[in-house]
Protein backbone atom coordinates (compact mmCIF):
# COMPACT_ATOMS: atom_id res chain seq x y z
CA UNK A 1 0.00 0.00 0.00
CA UNK A 2 1.19 3.54 -0.76
CA UNK A 3 1.32 5.67 2.14
CA UNK A 4 0.64 9.32 0.86
CA UNK A 5 1.96 11.86 3.05
CA UNK A 6 0.16 15.06 3.36
CA UNK A 7 1.85 17.69 4.39
CA UNK A 8 0.42 20.38 6.68
CA UNK A 9 0.57 24.04 5.99
CA UNK A 10 3.20 25.38 7.93
CA UNK A 11 1.76 27.95 10.64
CA UNK A 12 2.05 31.69 9.58
CA UNK A 13 4.44 33.52 12.18
CA UNK A 14 3.25 36.32 14.02
CA UNK A 15 2.11 39.23 11.61
CA UNK A 16 4.23 42.16 11.74
CA UNK A 17 3.00 44.86 13.97
CA UNK A 18 1.55 48.14 12.06
CA UNK A 19 2.45 50.84 12.93
CA UNK A 20 -0.39 53.42 13.75
CA UNK A 21 -0.96 56.39 11.57
CA UNK A 22 0.26 59.10 12.48
CA UNK A 23 -1.70 61.89 14.21
CA UNK A 24 -0.73 65.62 14.22
CA UNK A 25 0.45 66.52 17.50
CA UNK A 26 2.03 69.63 18.73
CA UNK A 27 5.46 68.84 17.68
CA UNK A 28 3.99 67.64 14.41
CA UNK A 29 2.09 70.85 13.43
CA UNK A 30 3.12 72.62 10.30
CA UNK A 31 5.77 75.19 10.56
CA UNK A 32 5.18 78.77 11.79
CA UNK A 33 1.47 77.78 12.85
CA UNK A 34 2.36 77.42 16.71
CA UNK A 35 4.67 79.79 16.98
CA UNK A 36 2.43 82.29 15.39
CA UNK A 37 -0.70 81.41 17.89
CA UNK A 38 2.16 82.00 20.57
CA UNK A 39 2.57 85.59 19.89
CA UNK A 40 -0.83 86.21 19.47
CA UNK A 41 -1.81 84.47 22.59
CA UNK A 42 0.99 86.58 24.40
CA UNK A 43 0.00 89.77 22.63
CA UNK A 44 -3.18 88.86 23.52
CA UNK A 45 -2.64 89.04 27.41
CA UNK A 46 0.07 91.63 27.18
CA UNK A 47 -2.85 94.33 26.15
CA UNK A 48 -5.25 93.03 28.42
CA UNK A 49 -3.02 93.44 31.23
CA UNK A 50 -1.34 96.63 29.82
CA UNK A 51 -5.90 98.17 30.02
CA UNK A 52 -5.92 96.71 33.68
CA UNK A 53 -2.88 98.11 35.25
CA UNK A 54 -3.18 101.24 33.42
CA UNK A 55 -5.37 103.38 35.86
CA UNK A 56 -3.11 102.02 38.75
CA UNK A 57 -0.03 103.00 36.77
CA UNK A 58 -1.91 106.83 36.34
CA UNK A 59 -2.63 106.66 40.40
CA UNK A 60 0.90 105.66 41.70
CA UNK A 61 2.19 108.39 38.92
CA UNK A 62 -0.24 111.03 39.82
CA UNK A 63 -0.01 110.55 43.87
CA UNK A 64 4.00 111.89 42.87
CA UNK A 65 2.76 115.16 41.21
CA UNK A 66 0.96 118.82 43.24
CA UNK A 67 -2.34 120.10 41.97
CA UNK A 68 -0.27 122.19 39.29
CA UNK A 69 1.54 119.18 38.09
CA UNK A 70 -1.75 116.89 37.50
CA UNK A 71 -2.86 119.21 34.97
CA UNK A 72 -0.03 120.54 33.94
CA UNK A 73 1.93 117.68 32.82
CA UNK A 74 1.57 114.23 30.85
CA UNK A 75 -0.42 112.03 33.16
CA UNK A 76 1.04 108.94 33.03
CA UNK A 77 4.81 109.81 33.48
CA UNK A 78 6.74 111.32 36.72
CA UNK A 79 7.70 115.09 36.99
CA UNK A 80 8.97 115.59 39.96
CA UNK A 81 8.89 113.59 42.98
CA UNK A 82 6.39 114.91 45.59
CA UNK A 83 5.23 112.11 47.15
CA UNK A 84 6.53 112.60 50.79
CA UNK A 85 5.04 116.29 50.79
CA UNK A 86 1.71 114.88 50.18
CA UNK A 87 1.47 112.25 52.59
CA UNK A 88 2.75 114.63 54.91
CA UNK A 89 -0.19 117.30 53.95
CA UNK A 90 -2.93 114.01 53.51
CA UNK A 91 -1.96 113.02 57.14
CA UNK A 92 -2.70 117.21 58.41
CA UNK A 93 -5.41 117.90 56.68
CA UNK A 94 -8.55 118.77 58.39
CA UNK A 95 -6.78 117.69 61.65
CA UNK A 96 -5.84 113.84 60.26
CA UNK A 97 -9.23 113.67 59.11
CA UNK A 98 -8.35 111.59 56.51
CA UNK A 99 -6.45 108.89 58.75
CA UNK A 100 -10.12 108.73 60.63
CA UNK A 101 -11.24 107.49 57.76
CA UNK A 102 -9.55 104.72 56.84
CA UNK A 103 -9.50 103.61 60.33
CA UNK A 104 -12.95 103.67 60.11
CA UNK A 105 -13.04 101.79 56.56
CA UNK A 106 -10.74 99.35 58.35
CA UNK A 107 -13.31 98.71 61.08
CA UNK A 108 -16.32 98.10 58.90
CA UNK A 109 -14.43 96.01 56.27
CA UNK A 110 -12.67 93.97 58.98
CA UNK A 111 -15.55 93.24 61.80
CA UNK A 112 -18.24 92.96 58.96
CA UNK A 113 -16.40 90.82 56.50
CA UNK A 114 -15.67 88.41 59.51
CA UNK A 115 -18.75 88.64 60.70
CA UNK A 116 -20.38 87.89 57.38
CA UNK A 117 -17.95 85.09 56.70
CA UNK A 118 -18.84 83.16 60.11
CA UNK A 119 -22.92 83.90 59.74
CA UNK A 120 -22.48 82.70 55.92
CA UNK A 121 -20.31 79.49 57.07
CA UNK A 122 -22.34 78.67 59.73
CA UNK A 123 -25.94 78.83 57.52
CA UNK A 124 -24.36 77.28 54.73
CA UNK A 125 -23.60 74.38 56.88
CA UNK A 126 -26.60 73.95 58.44
CA UNK A 127 -28.38 74.31 54.72
CA UNK A 128 -26.09 70.99 54.03
CA UNK A 129 -25.98 68.99 56.75
CA UNK A 130 -28.97 69.25 58.73
CA UNK A 131 -32.86 68.26 57.15
CA UNK A 132 -35.76 70.78 57.81
CA UNK A 133 -38.72 71.36 56.61
CA UNK A 134 -38.55 74.38 53.98
CA UNK A 135 -34.74 74.18 53.48
CA UNK A 136 -34.98 74.02 49.80
CA UNK A 137 -37.42 77.54 50.34
CA UNK A 138 -34.35 79.03 52.23
CA UNK A 139 -31.99 78.55 50.19
CA UNK A 140 -33.98 79.66 46.97
CA UNK A 141 -34.57 82.75 48.87
CA UNK A 142 -31.05 83.67 49.71
CA UNK A 143 -29.97 82.34 46.42
CA UNK A 144 -32.66 85.10 44.76
CA UNK A 145 -30.80 88.08 47.11
CA UNK A 146 -27.67 87.18 45.32
CA UNK A 147 -29.79 88.52 42.22
CA UNK A 148 -30.78 91.99 44.15
CA UNK A 149 -28.41 95.16 43.75
CA UNK A 150 -27.11 96.12 46.40
CA UNK A 151 -28.41 99.67 46.14
CA UNK A 152 -31.95 98.63 45.70
CA UNK A 153 -31.84 97.48 49.79
CA UNK A 154 -30.41 101.06 50.99
CA UNK A 155 -33.54 102.69 51.51
CA UNK A 156 -35.31 99.83 53.10
CA UNK A 157 -31.98 99.42 55.11
CA UNK A 158 -32.27 102.91 56.24
CA UNK A 159 -35.73 102.80 57.14
CA UNK A 160 -35.54 100.12 59.57
CA UNK A 161 -32.21 101.77 60.88
CA UNK A 162 -34.14 104.29 61.53
CA UNK A 163 -36.83 102.53 63.46
CA UNK A 164 -34.28 101.28 65.73
CA UNK A 165 -32.58 104.66 66.25
CA UNK A 166 -29.34 103.46 64.50
CA UNK A 167 -29.12 106.36 61.78
CA UNK A 168 -25.75 107.95 61.92
CA UNK A 169 -23.97 105.62 63.83
CA UNK A 170 -21.22 102.60 63.39
CA UNK A 171 -23.58 100.51 63.62
CA UNK A 172 -25.52 101.89 60.39
CA UNK A 173 -23.08 100.14 58.58
CA UNK A 174 -21.53 97.39 60.21
CA UNK A 175 -25.21 95.61 61.01
CA UNK A 176 -25.98 95.60 56.90
CA UNK A 177 -22.36 94.45 56.08
CA UNK A 178 -22.70 91.37 58.20
CA UNK A 179 -24.97 90.28 55.86
CA UNK A 180 -23.59 88.26 52.80
CA UNK A 181 -25.76 85.93 50.17
CA UNK A 182 -23.29 85.03 47.79
CA UNK A 183 -21.41 83.77 50.97
CA UNK A 184 -24.11 81.51 52.23
CA UNK A 185 -24.45 80.45 48.53
CA UNK A 186 -20.68 79.36 48.30
CA UNK A 187 -20.40 77.57 51.97
CA UNK A 188 -23.33 75.48 51.14
CA UNK A 189 -22.39 74.25 47.64
CA UNK A 190 -18.37 73.89 49.59
CA UNK A 191 -20.03 71.68 52.27
CA UNK A 192 -21.97 69.71 50.06
CA UNK A 193 -18.46 68.95 48.21
CA UNK A 194 -16.17 69.05 51.62
CA UNK A 195 -17.63 67.96 54.49
CA UNK A 196 -17.81 63.99 54.60
CA UNK A 197 -20.88 62.72 56.86
CA UNK A 198 -18.06 60.23 58.01
CA UNK A 199 -15.94 62.92 59.78
CA UNK A 200 -19.37 64.23 61.43
CA UNK A 201 -20.81 60.70 62.29
CA UNK A 202 -17.27 60.04 63.87
CA UNK A 203 -16.76 62.74 65.94
CA UNK A 204 -20.66 62.35 66.98
CA UNK A 205 -19.96 58.88 68.16
CA UNK A 206 -16.72 60.24 70.43
CA UNK A 207 -19.37 62.84 72.00
CA UNK A 208 -18.57 65.89 70.38
CA UNK A 209 -21.83 68.08 70.51
CA UNK A 210 -22.79 70.35 67.46
CA UNK A 211 -21.21 73.36 67.75
CA UNK A 212 -17.69 71.50 69.09
CA UNK A 213 -18.30 69.71 65.83
CA UNK A 214 -18.56 73.05 63.74
CA UNK A 215 -16.12 75.28 65.10
CA UNK A 216 -13.41 72.17 65.65
CA UNK A 217 -13.97 69.75 62.44
CA UNK A 218 -16.26 72.12 59.55
CA UNK A 219 -14.09 75.17 60.12
CA UNK A 220 -11.08 73.65 59.54
CA UNK A 221 -12.47 72.27 56.53
CA UNK A 222 -13.53 75.42 55.23
CA UNK A 223 -10.73 77.09 55.43
CA UNK A 224 -10.85 77.71 51.23
CA UNK A 225 -14.02 79.36 51.09
CA UNK A 226 -14.04 81.02 54.44
CA UNK A 227 -11.18 82.96 52.79
CA UNK A 228 -12.70 83.49 49.19
CA UNK A 229 -15.94 84.76 51.29
CA UNK A 230 -13.80 86.89 53.75
CA UNK A 231 -12.24 88.61 50.65
CA UNK A 232 -15.07 89.33 49.06
CA UNK A 233 -16.96 90.92 51.16
CA UNK A 234 -14.25 92.59 52.67
CA UNK A 235 -13.69 94.29 48.95
CA UNK A 236 -17.66 94.98 48.59
CA UNK A 237 -17.87 96.64 52.51
CA UNK A 238 -14.16 98.30 51.05
CA UNK A 239 -15.68 100.02 48.29
CA UNK A 240 -19.22 100.21 49.63
CA UNK A 241 -20.48 104.03 49.19
CA UNK A 242 -24.09 104.18 48.93
CA UNK A 243 -25.09 103.01 52.09
CA UNK A 244 -22.82 105.09 54.21
CA UNK A 245 -23.86 108.33 52.26
CA UNK A 246 -27.48 107.62 53.03
CA UNK A 247 -27.01 106.43 56.85
CA UNK A 248 -24.28 108.81 57.99
CA UNK A 249 -24.15 112.85 58.20
CA UNK A 250 -21.08 112.59 60.98
CA UNK A 251 -17.44 113.30 58.95
CA UNK A 252 -16.03 111.63 61.45
CA UNK A 253 -17.90 108.24 60.81
CA UNK A 254 -17.10 108.65 57.49
CA UNK A 255 -15.27 105.45 55.42
CA UNK A 256 -12.51 106.90 53.18
CA UNK A 257 -14.08 106.37 49.92
CA UNK A 258 -16.72 108.75 50.99
CA UNK A 259 -14.63 111.16 52.55
CA UNK A 260 -12.46 111.35 49.47
CA UNK A 261 -15.92 112.17 47.22
CA UNK A 262 -16.31 115.25 49.52
CA UNK A 263 -13.11 116.41 48.81
CA UNK A 264 -13.66 115.84 45.07
CA UNK A 265 -16.20 118.14 45.12
CA UNK A 266 -15.50 120.72 47.25
CA UNK A 267 -16.12 124.13 45.04
CA UNK A 268 -13.44 126.53 46.43
CA UNK A 269 -10.72 125.09 47.02
CA UNK A 270 -10.50 121.08 45.30
CA UNK A 271 -7.22 119.56 46.64
CA UNK A 272 -6.97 117.30 43.74
CA UNK A 273 -3.39 115.59 44.86
CA UNK A 274 -4.56 114.65 48.52
CA UNK A 275 -7.90 112.79 46.39
CA UNK A 276 -5.07 111.29 43.89
CA UNK A 277 -2.66 110.21 47.24
CA UNK A 278 -5.64 109.15 49.46
CA UNK A 279 -6.60 106.94 46.78
CA UNK A 280 -3.25 105.64 46.39
CA UNK A 281 -2.96 105.03 50.22
CA UNK A 282 -6.35 103.54 50.53
CA UNK A 283 -5.73 100.82 47.82
CA UNK A 284 -2.57 99.39 50.09
CA UNK A 285 -5.04 97.89 52.77
CA UNK A 286 -6.95 95.89 49.78
CA UNK A 287 -3.17 94.68 48.61
CA UNK A 288 -1.84 93.30 51.84
CA UNK A 289 -5.37 91.63 52.22
CA UNK A 290 -4.88 89.39 49.45
CA UNK A 291 -1.43 89.35 49.83
CA UNK A 292 -1.88 87.55 53.61
CA UNK A 293 -4.49 85.22 53.02
CA UNK A 294 -3.74 83.90 49.69
CA UNK A 295 -1.40 81.05 51.27
CA UNK A 296 -4.86 79.92 52.73
CA UNK A 297 -6.29 78.95 49.35
CA UNK A 298 -5.68 75.17 49.71
CA UNK A 299 -7.99 72.31 48.35
CA UNK A 300 -8.14 68.73 49.21
CA UNK A 301 -7.39 69.56 53.02
CA UNK A 302 -9.54 66.06 53.57
CA UNK A 303 -7.76 64.03 51.61
CA UNK A 304 -6.34 60.82 53.60
CA UNK A 305 -9.13 62.02 56.05
CA UNK A 306 -11.76 58.68 55.33
CA UNK A 307 -11.22 55.90 54.20
CA UNK A 308 -12.44 54.25 51.03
Amino acid sequence: MSTRLQRRPAQAGPAPARRPASRPGPDRLPTGRRPRANVLGTAVLFTLSAYFLLPAWWLLVGSTKTSSDLFGTGGLWFSGFHLGDNLQELATANHGLYFRWLLNTVLYAGVGAAAATLLAAMAGYALTKYRFRGREAVFNTILAAVLVPAPLLALPVYLLLSKAHLVNTVWAVLLPSMISPFGVYLCRIYADASVPDEILEAARMDGAGEFRIFFTVVLRIFSPALVTVFLFQFTTIWNNFFLPLVTLSDQKLWPVNLGLYYWNGLKDHTPYNLVVTGSLVSVVPLVVAFLLLQRFWRTDLTAGGVKA
